[in-house]
């Protein structure tokens, strides 16, 4: 068994539950002593670690699949998944320069991934 698709699901965990704690600290209006009872009790921050956990016990059979310095990398495509969503969700701009090193992350998983 591959364990590309076990990777795939936990980078989409780990940058879905990244979003998450981005929307619950706008909810929250960021990060302010005042506020902190509100950010541990947001469902979105809740919901955030969830997904994070489940992403952990992912990664632990991912990690007993496969070599680390194969699997590790791979998790570089997090960045990207990342960057596209901040453009698409949050309407963060992304600079040419930004997008010039997604690409290079990119090549860099292919040819990591390759056997």
């Amino acid at each position: 068994m591959t364990v590309y698709p076990l990777v795939l699901a936990n980078i989409i965990l780990l940058v879905t539950g990244q979003v998450l704690w981005k929307i619950g600290l706008q909810h929250a209006g960021g990060i302010k002593p005042d506020n902190i009872p509100a950010l541990v009790l947001s469902p979105y921050i809740i919901s955030g670690i969830v997904l994070y956990i489940a992403a952990t016990f992912i990664w632990f059979v991912v990690l007993s699949k496969a070599a680390l310095s194969a699997v590790y990398p791979l998790q570089s495509l997090a960045y990207v998944l990342g960057a596209v969503l901040g453009l698409v969700i949050f309407k963060e701009n992304v600079p040419v320069i930004r997008w010039i090193g997604i690409f290079v992350v990119i090549c860099g998983v292919y040819l990591i991934a390759l056997k």
